[in-house]
Parts: structure tokens; sequence; C-alpha cells
């Protein structure tokens, strides 16, 4: 947790690049897609981009798609750092609804189907001015 903030950002370019030499252009903003969170001790998170087709991965890249449904969502305007806030906020507002997340518990953390930062300005510049869509995958009902 503590280089997440290092570890995450350099990792889109080299996507980025990936994408390029791959021909396949990119159709949206960059995001992290949490998968198991345990705040306390390690987090495994996929960094992407949207993209117009599905691109089989190679040894380097992995290709998925992001599952549809139902999503909570909000956005954030300001430093990732208020991102805990308004993750909590989210969480807060969707249990006031009577909604449950696509999320096991399991001994390695919280297992998401889909939980997702999405930086609808790309991680460049002034962080005081990000926005970032927290887009949360909801249960089946």
């Amino acid at each position: 947790m503590q280089t997440l903030g290092q570890v995450l950002p350099a990792l889109h370019p080299e996507v980025r690049a990936w994408l390029k030499r791959a021909g396949v252009p990119i159709a949206g903003d960059p995001f992290f897609k949490f998968n198991v969170i345990d705040m306390d001790h390690e987090l495994e998170v996929e960094v992407g981009f949207p993209v117009p087709r599905i691109v089989p991965g190679d040894e380097v890249v992995l290709a998925g798609e992001l599952p549809k449904d139902r999503y909570a969502t909000m956005t954030h305007k300001g430093h990732p750092d208020g991102l805990v806030g308004a993750v909590e906020a989210l969480r807060q507002w969707a249990a006031s609804e009577g909604l449950d997340w696509d999320m096991t518990e399991t001994p390695k953390g919280e297992r998401w189907g889909a939980r997702l930062e999405i930086y609808e300005l790309e991680p460049l510049g002034d962080m005081d001015e990000w926005s970032t869509e927290l887009a949360f995958r909801l249960a089946d009902k």
C-alpha cells in the first residue's frame, strides 16, 4: 500500500506503449482495477485502458473484459489522497440504500468482481486538479 502511488501510475505509460506497438487505439481513460484489497498488507491491482475491440494479451500484458451489470459510481475531484474518504462515502451511501457489492471476504482480503478507479484526467500534472471516477460493481439481486 505504501508504494501504490509510485508503482501503479508508472505502469500506465508501459501499457499505453504496448497498445501502440500492437496497433490498438485507446478508447477511454486509464484505470486501476482493484481485484483484492487488504489495506494492511497487499493489494492485487490491474492497470489498463479501454480499447474498442478484444485484444489478445501476451507474456507481458493480460487482456480482459470488464464485467457488465450494475455499478455504483461517484466522482472524486482533487488529490488522490482524498480517495480513501471518497471510497468510504460511496460504501456508506450503498449501505444506506440497501445495496450489496460484488465482493467476497477472503483470507487475503476483499475480492471484488470489479472495483475501478478511472482517471478522467490522465494521472499527470497537478494532482489537486485530478478527477477520478469510482465505479464499484453491485451484486446481482
